[in-house]
């Protein structure tokens, strides 16, 4: 049985448009598409303030859903389109879903998002804890260059991220650009740690991707090899890519820590839709 998107909706404009990336993507890889509005249980039926003839709560939701299947399956045709109403704390539910998901999407901010702040907490809340990758798209979509962003430092965790972007860029038949940023030598005086490597450390790259272009021999893998912090470089390679792609954490993460710093900066600040790979991959 094939597994599922499932992207969460709210009725916001980030949200719409992450219904948008996520039907594109279940008509590009061929998988079903579930659409979720998790309810708070705490939000009345009927508002304090509503008149005896206005919709409920129940009746809105519905019809925020209904009209998402609708435009979900003329953006996708032939998609085997589902809706679900559950109950409960969004990050909580949300959470179980991706469970059994392929990939979960969700906009970027939504209806009780405070203004100026570009990831919601939600999008942190899942970030990193997440059971499949998360993809968080911001409005406006932007028309990419046909170009995956993936950042690699070397890490198993970068090894996930990367299958993700090449299974992306093969249903989209898009090239894929692996962006790695060098470091500093470990005794360099330098607080963040990253600009000119050892040598040796840019010659790493190459055999660790060799693997991957076997496994997609059709696929148009470049090396991009940059001086500097990671997060800089692939927001600035995010302006004109369909997806930035990165792991929950690298090399440089602390112990304990679900989601990096890398990762966390390139949230908040990329051009375009960003998949989070969890550590645990994608499952089987």
């Amino acid at each position: 049985m094939n597994r599922t998107i499932v992207v969460g909706i709210d009725g916001s404009q980030a949200a719409r448009s992450a219904l948008v990336w996520a039907a594109g993507d279940a008509g590009r890889r061929r998988l079903p598409l579930r659409i979720v509005h998790v309810r708070e249980p705490w939000l009345a039926e009927h508002p304090l303030t509503a008149s005896g003839d206005q919709e409920t709560l129940t009746e809105r939701v519905q019809g925020l859903l209904a009209g998402a299947a609708e435009r979900a399956r003329v953006l996708a045709p032939g998609v085997q389109v589902s809706t679900a109403l559950v109950t409960g704390a969004v990050i909580e539910r949300l959470k179980t879903e991706s469970e059994t998901a392929d990939t979960l999407v969700i906009g970027s901010r939504g209806l009780g998002g405070f203004a100026g702040l570009v990831i919601g907490s939600v999008g942190l809340g899942l970030a990193g804890h997440a059971g499949c990758p998360l993809v968080v798209v911001r409005r406006p979509l932007h028309e990419g260059n046909g170009e995956i962003v993936v950042g690699h430092d070397g890490s198993s965790h970068a090894d996930l991220a990367l299958e993700y972007a090449m299974d992306q860029a093969a249903a989209r038949q898009a090239r894929v650009r692996v962006l790695h940023a060098r470091r500093y030598p470990v005794l360099a005086p330098h607080p963040a740690g990253y600009g000119p490597s050892p040598a040796g450390e840019v010659a790493e790259l190459g055999p660790r991707l060799t693997p991957w272009r076997e496994k997609y021999p059709d696929a148009e893998v470049i090396e991009s090899i940059v001086d500097g912090h990671p997060v800089p470089a692939l927001v600035q390679a995010s302006k004109g890519a369909d997806l930035v792609v990165v792991g929950t954490r690298g090399l440089g993460g602390f112990t304990g820590m679900v989601l990096g710093s890398v990762s966390h900066g390139v949230l908040h600040r990329a051009r375009c839709p960003v998949a989070v790979v969890p550590a645990l991959g994608r499952r089987a």
